[in-house]
């Protein structure tokens, strides 16, 4: 049955959780895209009977303002309307592949753009660098579209001076307590230079500290 597989892309993408993503379907997605050319090959010949059809019918039509006798008359009758039953079989089955070219399309945008929101929302969350789980996640060409959008996002905070992706909710305290999750290393942190070795539990600024949490390499501890 036509759009069956881009079916299969939306809901899948419509039975995630909220934000959270999927990986990229490539196998469906390409099963899609082979249905869309086979509709556009269906579509072409189909166009093209129509047109030399009407054509047919238009010569005839011609020949019938010219003159004719009656048996003549007769057997143009008989292949005009030949002709225009055949035009109307045309017609359906350009409609029928025309229709599910459309509803894969729009299916395949859906799914596109969906995810493209998720991905352009993780550039609030994780500044320029996907964890691991969730690039692994990503097709080639949404990997290329985070990059960018994280690189203009970070371009304009510089401008403005601004760090727009650190405390969209006003901190009570500038500073946090922390537990390293990773063996980070030594790094020059905004008012230190700190070791970040596994399993230590620190106070840092909370702008020092926002990078590593969502990267899943410290978390807060709030008690």
């Amino acid at each position: 049955m036509y759009g069956r597989k881009a079916t299969e892309l939306v809901k899948e993408f419509a039975s995630s959780e909220p934000g959270q993503l999927s990986t990229f379907n490539n196998d469906v997605f390409a099963q899609v895209l082979e249905e869309c050319n086979g509709h556009l090959l269906h579509l072409e010949p189909l166009m093209m009977n129509i047109q030399e059809n009407e054509n047919k019918l238009r010569d005839k039509r011609s020949e019938e303002e010219m003159g004719m006798s009656e048996d003549e008359r007769g057997n143009s009758e008989a292949e005009k309307m030949l002709i225009q039953s055949a035009i109307k079989s045309d017609q359906f089955g350009a409609l029928i592949h025309h229709l599910s070219l459309l509803r894969n399309k729009r299916c395949l945008m859906a799914y596109v753009y969906n995810r493209a929101e998720v991905i352009r929302n993780l550039g609030w969350m994780v500044d320029s660098v996907l964890p691991e789980e969730i690039e692994e996640k990503l097709s080639g060409t949404e990997k290329e579209y985070f990059k960018k959008h994280a690189n203009t996002l970070q371009s304009y905070m510089a401008e403005v001076d601004l760090h727009l992706t650190v405390d969209m909710v006003p901190p009570k305290d500038p500073y946090i307590k922390v537990r390293v999750l990773d063996d980070i290393g030594e790094v020059v942190l905004s008012d230190q230079v700190a070791n970040l070795a596994r399993h230590a539990i620190m106070f840092l600024r909370r702008t020092d500290a926002e990078q590593y949490i969502t990267q899943g390499q410290m978390e807060e501890l709030t008690s």
